[in-house]
């Protein structure tokens, strides 16, 4: 009965007051939508603010993670322009998910909203986010009402890379990216993950917060070049498997017992020839088949070894996942705004 009371004290309390909400937009060479991002975000905060529902503290936090364009030149330009915007400059190309880190660790508001510069994700969903978040909840996932947008390719690809975490143990939000929002609290426990291999998709549902979901549709990108190439992509898939399951390990030693077993009838079924004088290349069965059979299994094997060790290899050395070079921002006014 208490939890449910103070679950009931957190609502009232958020319905109450005007939240202080941050958005977090990691950015690499993002100079030819930045300016179509700014714009956009920058007239839902003021709509939301004139509607009481959120504080004149609010800003937009724009990571740039190591750009070689004119992404952080136009976002001291914002800055100094007067805009509710922070810029984060990181010290180098660190990934799109450290950069999202970044933000999220340095973000101050009452919730935190991560979204992509390259408005693929519809901004207006916020509102249903900031509408969740003020009815309780500490986590709001951005999902996909489709995926018709998409290619034969991609929607395959997806779905089934889904589908397979789950049969992995991994607990996941289908058809959700990184388009979400983050309570205070939530942010604040996401930060105890320590990992240097980052998958939010897969890490924020671990939290175990309250959760709910908000549909919304994905648009196509409005300007310049996808940053997520079918290499990343991959290297993704492999990070969110080696990252939260040890099932591909299992597997091996699976694959290692039905190798043993189709091993001993091979050998029960070379001797039944045998018996019975049956027409066979001398030593064909017996040579040739194991050891390409084998061969293919011990490479499979040592490679899925390889991807776990190297995993160790880099969360031991326990390096820093990033760095800031630099923070630009409006010096508070006698308002605090």
């Amino acid at each position: 009965m208490q939890p449910q009371q103070d679950e009931t004290a957190v609502t009232m309390e958020r319905m109450a007051a005007a939240t202080n909400l941050s958005i977090v937009v990691p950015c690499f060479n993002e100079a030819e939508v930045l300016p179509e991002t700014l714009r956009r975000l920058e007239e839902l905060l003021r709509k939301l603010e004139a509607e009481g529902r959120l504080s004149s503290a609010s800003r937009i936090f724009f990571v740039d993670d190591g750009s070689r364009d004119e992404t952080w030149n136009l976002i001291v330009r914002a800055v100094d322009a007067g805009s509710p915007v922070v810029g984060i400059r990181l010290s180098r190309n660190c990934g799109h998910q450290t950069a999202l880190v970044a933000g999220l660790e340095a973000s101050d508001g009452d919730a935190a909203v991560s979204i992509d510069a390259d408005l693929q994700d519809d901004v207006s969903a916020i509102e249903l986010m900031l509408a969740k978040f003020e009815q309780g909840a500490d986590i709001v996932y951005g999902v996909r009402r489709s995926r018709d947008g998409d290619s034969l390719f991609k929607r395959g690809t997806a779905k089934a890379f889904y589908r397979f975490l789950g049969l992995l143990g991994v607990e996941t939000v289908s058809d959700h990216a990184d388009f979400r929002l983050m309570s205070r609290r939530a942010v604040a426990a996401l930060g105890e993950y320590q990992e240097v291999n980052l998958y939010l998709r897969g890490m924020i549902p671990l939290l175990g917060f309250q959760s709910e979901s908000v549909l919304y549709d994905r648009q196509g990108r409005f300007a310049g070049q996808s940053k997520y190439p079918l290499r990343r992509m991959i290297g993704l898939a492999l990070n969110a498997v080696t990252s939260f399951s040890v099932m591909p390990l299992r597997l091996i030693s699976v694959l290692g017992i039905l190798v043993s077993l189709a091993t001993l009838f091979l050998a029960v079924w070379i001797l039944v020839k045998a018996f019975t004088h049956a027409q066979l290349v001398p030593g064909w069965a017996s040579t040739v088949l194991p050891i390409y059979f084998l061969g293919g299994v011990q490479l499979i094997g040592i490679g899925i070894i390889g991807e776990y060790v190297g995993k160790l290899y880099l969360e031991a050395k326990r390096r820093p996942r990033y760095f800031i070079d630099r923070i630009h921002r409006q010096t508070p006014d006698a308002s605090g705004r």
